[in-house]
């Protein structure tokens, strides 16, 4: 959070520099900023949209952009204050406010602000027509505030205007995530029923038999995708063997994989898996630095979070703590990092206090053994 603050101040600084530019550099600035934030290069966009802010160009729009920039950074806070500013800019159109609360109702329910992204939803719902990702959201907001019939009543809706393999997906992942997995799988077996017609279907209905824990049908499906040229299922080929405990297949997918998109973070983070199964630590280490340099956020967040698991494994427990805290600064919302946190801190407790003791004993042995000589 420290460093993206320090971005943006120091885009607030060139924003201000620029100020005296000439009013065809402003929109380069903001048409660059727009470039960036559709490539994924969200640091960089952020420091556009800052200074497209300092100079007063197209305001809305450069405040909804630093906000996407920095919710895509995992800065929830930082995105629902740039939204929030959106919002509060004159001549906003009725579609860009809608696009704006949309995002930052996500922002706040990533953030664990649940009431507040909650009102946001009903304002979309009460003020705007609401489509299948506004019905989901609340769906997805309801469910963490325990509002279970709401959130049926908007996942159905979300499904019944986006009846794909990716909704229904979605659906299941949030019941999953409250463990009410029969309640999601429903969804998963309806968009079953839809009958492939391309490598992304195939792809699709592969991670759904994958979730289903059919890892067979899921394998026969990701072969037909892969076979059709499709790179994602290759990753996810990779993600059934592993689940089959097939790590050299496993390993061959995700090295395909790498071989054709390049240096890739998802490709990278599935070596690592393979050599942490094998107990391969150090190696896991090395492709997760390999990852690191590509990684979005999430990705980030899935090599990060392997490298705890590596350091824990090779018993360098005090390193392990260094980087879960380190991670815990950037994913404060981790329930399964705080845990590891403090497993971390009682093993580096408990061996600092055996190093003691075994100290004291020492020390105990060598005066015994002086009294003994005199």
């Amino acid at each position: 959070m420290k460093n993206r603050k320090k971005v943006w101040m120091l885009a607030v600084g060139m924003g201000l520099v620029l100020l005296s530019g000439c009013g065809g550099e402003k929109q380069k600035i903001y048409e660059q900023a727009e470039e960036d934030l559709e490539n994924g290069s969200y640091a960089y966009a952020l420091e556009g949209y800052a200074a497209s802010v300092a100079n007063g160009v197209h305001l809305p729009e450069s405040y909804r952009g630093a906000g996407l920039a920095s919710l895509r950074l995992g800065d929830y806070e930082g995105a629902i204050e740039q939204f929030t500013n959106a919002l509060n800019c004159e001549k906003v159109s009725k579609a860009l406010s809608r696009d704006i609360l949309l995002y930052r109702a996500s922002a706040e329910q990533k953030a664990g602000l649940y009431e507040d992204a909650m009102a946001d939803c009903q304002t979309l719902a009460q003020d705007y027509s609401m489509d299948a990702d506004s019905y989901y959201l609340t769906g997805k907001v309801a469910l963490a505030l325990d509002s279970y019939d709401e959130a049926a009543t908007n996942f159905e809706q979300a499904y019944g205007e986006n009846a794909t393999y990716d909704m229904a997906i979605q659906i299941y992942e949030a019941y999953l995530e409250k463990d009410m997995e029969a309640d999601g799988t429903r969804y998963l077996e309806a968009a079953l029923t839809t009958e492939p017609k391309k490598a992304e279907d195939y792809c699709d209905r592969g991670r759904v038999y994958y979730y289903m824990e059919d890892y067979e049908s899921a394998r026969e499906e990701l072969i037909q995708a892969a076979n059709e040229d499709s790179t994602e299922a290759l990753l996810l080929l990779g993600t059934v063997y592993l689940a089959q405990n097939d790590i050299s297949n496993a390993r061959s997918m995700y090295q395909e994989y790498v071989s054709k998109e390049g240096a890739s973070a998802k490709g990278y983070n599935g070596l690592a898996l393979c050599d942490i199964a094998e107990g391969n630590y150090s190696g896991a280490l090395t492709n997760i630095a390999d990852g690191l340099p590509t990684a979005e956020t999430e990705d980030m967040q899935n090599l990060l979070f392997n490298e705890i698991v590596a350091y824990e494994k090779q018993l360098d427990f005090s390193t392990a703590l260094q980087k879960t805290r380190e991670y815990l600064e950037f994913f404060p919302d981790d329930t399964a990092a705080a845990k590891e946190l403090a497993f971390l801190k009682s093993r580096v407790e408990n061996t600092q206090a055996s190093a003691e003791d075994t100290g004291t004993d020492q020390q105990e042995n060598t005066e015994d053994s002086s009294e003994t000589a005199e």
